[in-house]
């Protein structure tokens, strides 16, 4: 904060006349090296203008907050001490106590504050913090205890202007018009959008009733009911009971010339329906239209009845919105050649969806989609329809859980059903794979793509080395095992897939109830940044690296300590890390504040290493230099980094693991 004007974040977010009112309640503070703040100056809120200051526990070291060339870190000296699942260190409430005796008593449960060198501090009233936080939600939700609010603050503002080392992607003074409605647009209910009517008939109606019933309503389809036979899930009643018949449907029924006044519904209907609900996002409808490849989603109200039909038309003129035109550009490719043009609009599509302060999980999840789109085509580009239908390809790693933004190292397999072959798979891999490279989509440098024999097999080969990795220790077992458990399907039969994962969970229930200890194990053999806040802060003496690795600090031991539950609680039919966390909130393993917790900070290093690969135009970038963000960035991810290291100690408790 080069001027006192209070332009610098958090206080950019301040009206003109809320600034002027704070700068009446703060005052310059002046700490010589080593000199520290006394228990009365733990009532004011602080922003560093120049030098450092070091925040300590029981003696231990724990934060640095700086000034640097590019923004000023900041602090709130009242903040208490809390435990990994956030409750305060100390039982009992200091108003029941002697203030002298309480703070004799719990001194050691409180943060202490010491200047490295000589620092400036601006400082600034607590209770006028508290008066703008009342009537200024901006500056509550920056300054919010609670680290879901501050992701959301942060995802509120611009991505146009502000930091030096990104500076077309990081934070600036407020949102723009064109991104806020883009924000608000996605993040709408689906009610809002406007509905086609309903029209229902039975599965025994013929199709010259059906289409008389399409015209007479003016559709282009209508939903067929099935008379259910069998007692179903309450969840997927809809899906088993209800299906739809189209205009498509119908001209296939004509070219075959079927006789439309005998020829029943059932026959030509689609039943497996994908629907949405009502009070769903905006954003969760355009995924499952382009996962599902569908146009039309039946909408569902609170007791699961269908109160409209969402057209994939009246979506896309609320939106305005381009990803549908990404898949229909890879329904028409006709060559790999001309599939290579959706795949570079993709990129673009990221890039903008990003810039406009679009949530990082809903782009991954629609990018998973149009990935797994282009690869099916591609499939399809390749292969007879014998092959095809005797098949199934599956994505793994980050691809699998929908948390792959750039193209990174492909994670692909083919499952084969057990006595089909044909003698040209391994050149049908071999080209599956090089085109996806040749389109951006990097080989796998540890092999597990189709290519290799031990990812192309047929079903029960699959089954038998499953059991094997769950028998047996080696290492590259837990690694194989950690890509099979993340396996999305892309197209084929997806039987295949489902006959795998069913032995995923008898192979599991069946192998040594240790398993999982040693499995969980990874989560903390990899990314341990020991004493990682002196990277935030220029070093005084011996250099050292000051980036963070943030797949190996923050994406890897989220990813695999989750998916370790998961695979402990028999949580095999998700894959992404967001659902896991989801059931395994349902089952009580961990609260539902807990798991947002976790969600959030995942997404929130997903974003920033999207960030640096945007910035740098370098896929494989994932390091970052704490010094070159701006104060709010710096702030959530030494936050983030705390949230990792408390979910490690979580692990350790809980598989009675070593302290690494």
């Amino acid at each position: 904060m080069t001027r006192l004007d209070f332009t610098q974040p958090p206080f950019d977010v301040l009206s003109s006349s809320e600034r002027e009112s704070l700068k009446k309640q703060t005052q310059i503070r002046y700490l010589a090296k080593n000199e520290a703040l006394t228990a009365e100056d733990n009532h004011y809120f602080y922003v560093v203008l120049k030098g450092r200051i070091q925040q300590t526990l029981n003696g231990d070291e724990l934060h640095d907050f700086a000034a640097t060339n590019f923004s000023n870190d900041w602090f709130d000296a009242r903040k208490q001490p809390v435990d990994e699942m956030g409750a305060p260190l100390y039982a009992n409430d200091p108003a029941t106590h002697d203030a002298s005796e309480f703070s004799q008593e719990h001194s050691s449960t409180e943060y202490r504050y010491h200047a490295l060198e000589d620092s400036l501090l601006l400082q600034v009233n607590s209770e006028a913090i508290d008066r703008l936080s009342v009537q200024n939600r901006h500056i509550r939700k920056l300054l919010s205890g609670e680290l879901a609010e501050r992701m959301q603050a942060y995802s509120e503002r611009s991505y146009s202007s502000g930091s030096p080392l990104y500076p077309d992607y990081s934070l600036g003074s407020s949102i723009t018009g064109t991104q806020a409605e883009s924000q608000q647009l996605m993040l709408q209910p689906v009610i809002a959008i406007r509905m086609l009517d309903v029209h229902t008939i039975s599965e025994t109606a013929t199709l010259f009733e059906a289409a008389r019933t399409m015209t007479k309503a003016g559709l282009k389809h209508v939903l067929v009911k099935r008379t259910p036979t069998v007692e179903r899930h309450p969840t997927r009643s809809h899906q088993s009971n209800l299906g739809i018949l189209t205009d498509a449907d119908i001209c296939r029924a004509v070219s075959e010339q079927i006789d439309m006044s005998t020829a029943l519904c059932r026959d030509y209907a689609k039943f497996k329906l994908h629907t949405v609900s009502h009070q769903q996002d905006i954003s969760e409808a355009l995924l499952a239209m382009i996962r599902y490849r569908v146009h039309r989603l039946p909408v569902l109200d609170e007791n699961e009845e269908v109160i409209g039909v969402l057209g994939q038309s009246d979506l896309l003129a609320f939106l305005s919105h381009h990803s549908q035109l990404i898949t229909l550009q890879v329904e028409q490719a006709n060559s790999i050649e001309s599939l290579k043009i959706p795949v570079e609009h993709i990129g673009q599509y990221i890039r903008t969806q990003h810039n406009n302060g679009i949530k990082i999980g809903v782009i991954s999840r629609i990018v998973q989609a149009l990935n797994a789109h282009v690869f099916a085509k591609l499939w399809r580009l390749i292969v007879p329809d014998m092959v095809y239908e005797n098949t199934c390809i599956i994505v793994m790693g980050s691809e699998g859980r929908g948390e792959q933004i750039m193209r990174t190292d492909q994670d692909n397999a083919l499952i084969i059903r057990n006595g089909f072959s044909d003698p040209n798979l391994a050149d049908y891999a071999e080209t599956f794979n090089q085109a996806l490279a040749e389109m951006g989509y990097p080989l796998c440098e540890g092999n597990i793509m189709m290519t290799n024999p031990l990812w192309r097999q047929p079903l029960n080969r699959f089954k038998s080395e499953v059991s094997l990795w769950f028998s047996q220790k080696e290492p590259e077992h837990a690694i194989w095992l950690s890509s099979l458990l993340d396996a999305s399907y892309v197209c084929g039969d997806e039987r295949l897939l489902e006959g795998l994962r069913k032995h995923l969970q008898i192979a599991h229930r069946s192998a040594d109830p240790m398993f999982v200890r040693g499995f969980a194990q990874a989560a903390l053999q990899f990314g341990e940044v020991n004493q990682w806040w002196k990277k935030f802060v220029p070093l005084i003496g011996k250099p050292m690296p000051q980036e963070i690795d943030l797949k190996k600090a923050g994406i890897f031991p989220l990813v695999h300590g989750i998916r370790a539950l998961a695979l402990e609680n028999d949580i095999l039919e998700v894959t992404s890390t967001k659902a896991r966390l989801k059931q395994l909130a349902s089952l009580g393993v961990i609260t539902p504040k807990r798991a947002e917790t976790l969600n959030e900070t995942l997404e929130f290093f997903m974003a920033r290493r999207l960030d640096i690969a945007l910035a740098t135009d370098n896929k494989l970038a994932r390091e970052v230099d704490p010094a070159m963000l701006s104060a709010l960035e710096r702030d959530l991810l030494k936050e983030c980094l705390n949230v990792v290291k408390s979910f490690k100690n979580e692990l350790r408790q809980r598989y009675q693991l070593d302290i690494a």
